[in-house]
């Protein structure tokens, strides 16, 4: 190794690291040095892990300290169902819960709402009230596990549930860990599961983020996600772009409600796919180190190098799954997971090869974990950070994506006179964001129906589609009808006063921009409002989102 002042820099914080009790060798007894790299100094943009501009890892010892978590996405039908299927991957080894919520808990309205009539319980779990999250999380300690909650406009009343049933069964707030989604302008760009406008929904995003900063120390208030704009269609470049551009709105606007850059940069996290391109995604990540700690640094003034850390979880990529030879799922799965390893996420979750069907079944769920396993027990790719660092086509890859990123920073820069955050917004006014996805889906689907790009099973190789379909899981009418009945019970035994009174205070702070909203939201959620009724009484102060269709 050599002996230079960035490297023994990172030398000095790899030795300050606990490590893992491992073997940190190669099946034939060869020790591994926990990071290889050139005779003297690398690049200034490469460097070593741990170190600006983190382009080879956040961490100096990356996953000889810690492995990545294991973090399953589940929920379906009830809280109880849910909490059931919590435990089995908690038993069989995960490290980390994340929460699905149905359909009509993503849009803000309740179970016995007659717009939800056949899908509660059907895309994840029923949430109506902090009731529900009770049950969710009944009998599992939430000081001694993560908790990430997939969650956007309906964020904070879902966060203030999990914070009041972890309060309740004993768990100060100080102790919780996790992550909320909660970011809504890619909801506006992507997904589009919206229901404020713009400008209001940013304030709410702002209001988690500044109570968080207050109150909750190891929680992560957002996750920049460019999970969902991937899936929409857009490629690994504008995936990288418009995550972080939104990612830097958030500063921005974190910022203009008063807060120093320092105390709430180090508590963005970020939300990744992880799809079929191997390198590219590898290259996608490292990418996306170096340009946030160079903006966080050179354009917000963050000093504290926890601010300019990207950390980030994976999932691998739903849109690459085929209902045609589902079990080929398996192999795009770990193909798909290995590079997210590589490329140095601090979570992941893998998709089962049944959820291009239905929700996973318990055996598909638990095959998905065990491909994470396999990597991180057999492979040997977490004894040695950023171990393909150096290759002239990932670095090159990197060095293109980068480029790619920084053009789609310029035009948006230009957009928002000089602000990332007016930029971003105009974008999604003029539907900018939109159009380039659909754009790209477009490109790419006409390459697979022109057979320019085979899919396996789809159009090439599809000796085999005619075997059978796997046992799916089926969500049946009965789940709704148990939580409208759930729901129902607990509107019996709350206070309709409280409500009415928790609800109008709420209506109140909404009309005084300068009022964090998470106050009165504790209070409508203690008294047992519903997520429904809460998103309405907003919804007539701030209006309703309608997007303009994009042709």
């Amino acid at each position: 190794m050599p002996a230079a002042a960035g490297f023994e820099e990172w030398r000095a914080a790899y030795e300050a690291a606990e490590l893992r009790d491992a073997d940190f060798e190669t099946m034939s007894g060869v020790p591994l040095d926990p990071v290889y790299g050139p005779e003297g100094e690398p690049p200034a943009d490469i460097g070593w892990p741990g170190q600006f501009p983190y382009t080879r890892g956040p961490y100096a010892s990356m996953y000889r300290s810690k492995q990545w978590t294991m973090r399953m996405f589940a929920g379906f039908g009830t809280a109880d169902d849910t909490n059931l299927r919590f435990r089995d991957l908690l038993a069989a080894g995960g490290d980390g819960l994340s929460v699905a919520y149905d359909l009509p808990t993503l849009m803000g309205r309740d179970s016995d709402d007659p717009m939800c009539e056949g899908e509660v319980g059907r895309c994840g779990v029923a949430v109506d009230t902090l009731a529900d999250t009770e049950d969710l999380f009944a009998g599992i300690d939430l000081g001694a596990t993560t908790t990430s909650m997939t969650i956007n406009s309906p964020a904070p009343m879902c966060f203030a549930m999990y914070v009041a049933a972890a309060e309740a069964a004993g768990t100060e707030r100080s102790r919780l860990g996790g992550t909320l989604q909660n970011d809504m302008l890619k909801e506006y760009q992507a997904q589009k599961e919206f229901i404020f406008p713009p400008r209001p929904s940013l304030r709410l995003v702002t209001d988690v983020i500044r109570y968080t900063a207050a109150e909750m120390p190891r929680f992560h208030p957002v996750s920049v996600s460019g999970y969902h704009i991937r899936e929409a269609g857009s490629t690994a470049a504008d995936e990288l772009a418009f995550t972080l551009a939104n990612g830097f709105a958030y500063v921005e606007a974190a910022r203009a409600a008063g807060l120093g850059v320092d105390e709430f940069a180090p508590r963005l996290s970020f939300f990744f796919n992880a799809h079929i391109d191997f390198f590219e995604e590898i290259a996608k990540y490292r990418a996306a180190r170096r340009i946030w700690a160079r903006w966080l640094r050179d354009r917000y003034g963050a000093t504290d190098p926890r601010s300019m850390t990207l950390r980030f979880h994976t999932q691998t990529a739903g849109a690459s799954l085929t209902a045609q030879q589902p079990e080929l799922n398996i192999v795009r799965t770990a193909v798909e997971a290995l590079a997210g390893v590589l490329g140095g996420t601090q979570s992941l979750h893998t998709n089962s090869m049944d959820e291009v069907l239905a929700l996973p079944t318990d055996k598909a769920a638990r095959i998905a974990l065990r491909t994470q396993q396999v990597i991180a027990s057999e492979t040997g790719v977490a004894n040695v950070a950023d171990p393909l660092g150096g290759s002239w086509f990932v670095e090159s890859l990197t060095d293109e994506l980068e480029a790619r990123a920084e053009t789609v920073f310029a035009h948006l820069d230009e957009l928002g006179g000089g602000s990332m955050l007016d930029g971003v917004v105009a974008g999604i006014e003029a539907n900018w964001f939109q159009g380039e996805i659909a754009d790209a889906a477009y490109r790419f689907q006409r390459k697979v129906s022109a057979d320019r790009k085979v899919i396996v099973g789809v159009n090439g190789f599809t000796g085999g589609n005619e075997d059978g379909q796997l046992p799916i899981l089926s969500i049946g009418a009965e789940v709704e009808q148990a939580q409208r009945k759930r729901l129902a019970e607990v509107k019996l035994t709350r206070s309709d006063a409280a409500v009415a009174e928790s609800l109008a205070r709420l209506a109140v702070d909404a009309r005084y921009a300068e009022r964090n909203l998470m106050p009165a939201i504790f209070d409508a959620v203690r008294a047992y409002a519903t997520v429904g009724e809460m998103v309405s009484t907003l919804a007539e102060v701030f209006g309703r989102w309608e997007e303009t269709a994009v042709i």
